[in-house]
C-alpha cells in the first residue's frame, strides 16, 4: 500500500489530533513500518493539493469528509459565487459574498458546508488550494493609472496594472500575472495578445483564461530531442511484425496526429479485425518531463484554427503518428469475429506496422456509396467494403443492446487560404465516420474486459445511469409536447432511454428531444473502477485508442506493456491502483476544462462570423428556456437569445419542468420553431441576440 493511501485512510478513519504534526508523522511511520521523512513529504504534498486540511491547529482531516469538500470556485458578477465539487454530479454549493475568503473565479478551494436544505447547500471558502495566477483582459486608462478589465465577467472588478511587466498600451488585450494582497489584487503585464478588437487576440485570451498554452517548456523539448525519430531495429525485437499486412488510417482531411490504423481479413467463419494504436508508451516513459507535462495537460484541445497538443509535435505529428509508408510501433488489438461480428477470441500485443494509405472520410464515403474515389482509396476498396459489412453488423448489435446514438449537431468551420475562418456549417457524420467509431468502441470494450476480468488496475471510461429526478423531468417535458411515455422502471436502463428516443424519432421535434434526453444524463468520466458505460450499453469500456491526445489512453498503454513484459503483481498492484485513480481524476478535470474552452472559442468564432448579418431573418428552434428569455438554435448550430422584453407579450412565468415560458397571451418552449431576426453579435461577450418575428 502506498504512503499516500495509508495517510488518507488513517485520517478518514480517525481524523487524528496532534499538538505537533511531527508526532503524527512518527505515529504513521512506526505503525506501518515506513520512513518518517517519506511520510512527512507525502503528507505535505497532500496538504498542498487540498486532500488534507488542518481544520484547527493540530487537527487534520481528509477532504472530502466531515462537511468539507474540494472544488472550483465560480464567481458571479453580483458578488456571490458557487463551488463546483471536483468530479462530482452533486449540486454546486452556494457561497455568499462575505464567505469567499478572497477567492475569485477559477480558484481551486476547500469549502466548509455550513447548512443544507431542500434548496441546496451553503458554504464558505476556508482555503484557496491553487489560486488563479494569470488572467486576460483589456487595458483601460483612468487618470495616470492603468487598469485591466478582465475578459472573465465572473470577476466583477478591474485590476490595477503595476510596473515591472511588458510594455502595453490602452486598448491592448493582455495577460496579466495576478498579485494578491490581503483580498485585493494588482497585476503585471505578462503577455500582449493584440488589440482589443482583434478576433485572434480574443481567441488567445480565452485560451489563456483556461490556463492553456500552445508552447512547451524548453526542458520538455530538450528531452524529446533525445528520443529516436525513426523506428530502430532494437525496438522491433519481440514485436508482432504486421508490416506486410494491409493497414491504413482514416481521418479528417486536416488531421496530423494519426493514432489509429485498421486492418481486416475474411475468414471461413467471419473476419479478423485489427485495430492498431500508436505505441506512445514506448516513447513517453512514466515520470519523465514529457510525461509530467502530458499528465498536467491531460488532453489535446481542438480549436477552429489550431490545436493545443498534449504532446510536442515531434511526437504527436512525427514518430508517434501512423504516417503513410513508414514503420511505426503500435499496440494492436486483433479480434477474431464470427459472421455476426461477435468477438470469439482476441490478442493484445506490441506490434510494428507500415500504413499502406492515409485515407480521409470524404473519399472513403465515396467508395462506401459505390462512387469513384482517388486511386489510393480505390486500392483498398475490397477491405473498405468488408469493413462496412462488419460495421453494419456491429450497429445492429449495439441497437439491440440499447446503445444510445444521439444525432446532435456539431459545428465545422470553413477556412480561407490564409487559415482564417470564413464560414461554418454542421459537421457531417456518415458511414465512414461510424465505421471507425464502431471499430474503436469494439477495441476499447475488448481491452477493458480483459483487464477487468484479470483484476489488473486500469483506467476505465465510465458513464453511470441517470438519476431518477432527471428522468422524471424528461417525462414531464414529453408530456408537455403530447408524447405518452412509459413509466420509469425500477432500474433505469439504456433500453428504456432508447425507447424514449424511438417514441420521438422522425418528428419535427426529434433533435430537440434528443438534446433534452442528453442533458438528463450524467457526464462520462475516468476512474479506476469498471462501472460500465450507460450510453453505449456496455459493461466494460475504456479509452485505448488515442494515446497521442488523451492521457488515460497513455496510462493504460503503459500498464498493458508492463503486463505483457513482466506481469503485474504484489506491491505493484497497490501502486497502480493509486496511480490509475489519480490519472482518472486528473484526466476528468482536464477534459472538462478543455471542453469548456473549446465551446467558448467556437462561440467566439460564431459571433465573429455573423457580425455582418445584423437585421437578417432566420428559421430556428427553441433550444432552452430561462426566466429571462429563450435560446434559439439555427440549423448551422448558431445559438442566440431572445430576451423576455423582446417577446411580443408580458407577464411571463417559467414552467421549468415543461421547459416553457408562458405569458398572458402566448407561450414559447423548447422545440418550438420560430423565425428570428439577428439583432446583435458581440465577440467580446460571445453573445448573440435575436428578436422574435413569428412562429413557423
Amino acid at each position: 500500500m502506498q504512503i499516500k493511501k495509508i495517510i488518507l485512510d488513517v485520517l478518514l478513519k480517525d481524523s487524528l489530533t496532534y499538538k505537533k504534526p511531527d508526532n503524527l508523522f512518527y505515529f504513521i511511520a512506526s505503525t506501518y513500518n515506513l520512513d518518517v521523512n517519506s511520510v512527512k513529504a507525502e503528507f505535505k504534498k497532500l496538504e498542498k493539493s487540498g486532500d488534507i486540511f488542518e481544520e484547527k491547529k493540530g487537527y487534520f482531516i481528509a477532504v472530502p469528509s466531515q462537511n468539507y469538500v474540494k472544488g472550483t470556485f465560480r464567481g458571479n458578477a453580483k458578488g456571490f459565487g458557487f463551488c463546483e465539487i471536483d468530479n462530482s454530479e452533486s449540486e454546486d454549493i452556494f457561497i455568499p459574498a462575505n464567505s469567499q475568503n478572497g477567492a475569485i473565479d477559477g480558484d481551486k478551494v476547500i469549502v466548509k458546508i455550513i447548512s443544507t436544505s431542500e434548496e441546496g447547500s451553503d458554504g464558505q471558502v476556508v482555503k484557496i488550494v491553487k489560486a488563479v495566477e494569470k488572467l486576460a483582459g483589456v487595458i483601460e486608462k483612468k487618470g495616470s493609472n492603468f487598469f485591466v478589465e478582465p475578459d472573465n465577467n465572473h470577476i466583477p472588478y478591474k485590476i490595477r496594472l503595476t510596473k515591472g511587466g511588458l510594455r502595453a498600451r490602452e486598448n491592448d488585450r493582455v495577460v496579466i500575472r495576478l498579485v494578491r494582497h490581503n483580498g485585493t489584487f494588482s497585476g503585471v503585464a505578462d503577455e500582449v495578445l493584440g488589440k482589443s478588437d482583434d478576433v485572434k487576440a480574443c481567441e488567445l485570451a480565452i485560451i489563456r483564461d483556461y490556463g492553456l498554452y500552445e508552447t512547451f517548456p524548453q526542458d520538455v523539448l530538450d528531452e524529446v530531442k533525445k528520443l529516436p525519430m525513426q523506428v530502430l531495429p532494437s525496438q522491433k525485437q519481440g514485436r508482432l511484425d504486421l508490416t506486410d499486412k494491409v493497414t491504413f488510417t482514416i481521418d479528417g482531411l486536416d488531421a496530423k496526429d494519426l493514432d489509429d490504423a485498421v486492418s481486416i481479413e475474411k475468414t471461413l467463419d467471419g473476419y479478423i479485425l485489427g485495430v492498431h494504436i500508436a505505441d506512445v508508451g514506448e516513447y513517453v516513459k512514466y515520470n519523465t518531463l514529457v510525461d509530467n507535462e502530458a499528465f498536467n495537460r491531460g488532453t489535446s484541445v481542438y480549436f477552429p484554427t489550431s490545436v493545443l497538443p498534449m504532446l510536442p509535435k515531434e511526437l504527436s505529428n512525427g514518430i508517434c503518428s501512423l504516417n503513410e509508408g513508414v514503420e511505426r510501433l503500435t499496440l494492436s488489438c486483433i479480434m477474431t469475429l464470427d459472421k455476426n461480428a461477435n468477438v470469439v477470441s482476441h490478442k493484445i500485443c506490441e506490434s510494428v506496422i507500415k500504413s499502406r494509405a492515409r485515407l480521409n472520410y470524404t473519399d472513403v464515403y465515396k467508395v462506401l456509396c459505390g462512387q469513384k474515389a482517388d486511386d489510393k482509396t480505390e486500392s483498398v476498396k475490397e477491405e473498405l467494403l468488408m469493413m462496412l459489412e462488419v460495421s453494419k453488423k456491429l450497429q445492429e448489435k449495439k441497437e439491440k443492446a440499447g446503445s444510445l446514438d444521439f444525432e446532435v449537431p456539431e459545428v465545422q468551420f470553413v477556412f480561407d487560404e490564409n487559415g482564417m475562418a470564413v464560414d461554418f456549417e454542421r459537421r457531417e457524420r456518415n458511414d465512414a465516420h461510424r465505421l471507425i467509431e464502431d471499430f474503436m468502441v469494439l477495441a476499447n470494450q475488448t481491452v477493458a474486459k480483459e483487464y477487468c476480468d484479470n483484476d489488473i488496475p486500469f483506467v476505465y471510461r465510465v458513464h453511470e445511469s441517470p438519476r431518477k429526478e432527471k428522468v422524471e423531468a424528461v417525462l414531464e417535458y414529453l408530456k408537455g409536447i403530447g408524447v405518452k411515455a412509459p413509466s420509469i422502471p425500477q432500474d433505469i436502463t439504456p433500453e428504456y432511454y432508447q425507447e424514449l428516443i424511438k417514441l420521438c424519432s422522425n418528428q419535427p421535434y426529434t433533435e430537440t428531444v434528443n438534446k433534452v434526453i442528453l442533458r438528463s444524463m450524467q457526464k462520462a468520466r475516468y476512474t479506476n473502477q469498471c462501472l460500465g458505460h450507460f450510453g453505449l450499453a456496455l459493461k466494460y469500456y475504456c479509452h485505448f485508442t488515442s494515446p497521442i491526445r488523451r492521457y488515460p489512453d497513455l496510462t493504460i498503454h503503459r500498464i498493458i506493456k508492463e503486463n505483457i513484459h513482466k506481469g503485474i503483481k504484489g506491491e505493484r498492484i497497490a501502486e497502480l491502483e493509486d496511480f490509475t485513480f489519480e490519472s482518472g481524476e486528473q484526466s476528468s478535470l482536464t477534459e472538462k476544462n478543455a471542453d469548456k474552452c473549446e465551446r467558448d472559442v467556437d462561440d467566439l468564432w460564431k459571433a465573429y462570423l455573423v457580425r455582418d448579418r445584423i437585421g437578417e431573418e432566420f428559421e430556428g428552434v427553441v433550444s432552452s428556456v430561462t426566466n429571462f428569455g429563450v435560446f434559439v438554435e439555427l440549423p448551422n448550430t448558431i445559438e442566440g437569445m431572445i430576451k423576455v422584453e423582446d417577446l411580443p407579450d408580458s407577464g411571463f412565468l417559467l414552467f421549468e419542468k415543461q421547459l416553457k415560458l408562458k405569458g398572458q397571451k402566448m407561450s414559447i418552449g423548447v422545440g418550438d420553431k420560430v423565425i428570428v431576426k439577428l439583432l446583435a453579435s458581440n465577440i467580446y461577450t460571445r453573445k448573440i441576440d435575436f428578436g422574435f418575428v413569428r412562429f413557423v
